[in-house]
């Protein structure tokens, strides 16, 4: 999924907690879900933001000469467009009420591990 085009609210919002458990039958394994699924969108979104910054950073032979580091315009501008985006929990929750968030529970069936 594309997290950039996650339509969720810069700010927070009150919600109705009843709809929250409505998914999970339970409103604390609803949270557990949420605050995994907001690290993943984190981590993902650290990946990217870091990878594209990577694009403009001098190299190591590059930077030996110099002594200051300059600040260079994309970087910037890249790390001003990641700051704009929503929080990745208010993107979880947006997920969840437009119901495109699916989970598994591990099997409780399942026979343990020795």
């Amino acid at each position: 999924m594309d997290y950039k085009k996650i339509k969720a609210s810069q700010e927070a919002i009150t919600r109705d907690v009843s709809k929250f458990d409505a998914l999970t039958g339970n409103l604390y394994e609803t949270v557990v879900v949420l605050s995994k699924r907001a690290n993943t969108i984190s981590s993902a979104l650290r990946q990217e933001l870091v990878n594209k910054i990577s694009e403009y950073t001098p190299t190591a032979a590059a930077q030996e000469g110099a002594e200051e580091v300059y600040e260079n315009k994309e970087q910037i501008e890249i790390a001003r467009y990641y700051e704009q985006l929503p929080k990745p929990t208010l993107m979880a929750v947006q997920e969840l009420m437009e119901d495109g968030l699916c989970f598994r529970r591990p099997s409780e069936d399942a026979d343990p591990i020795d």
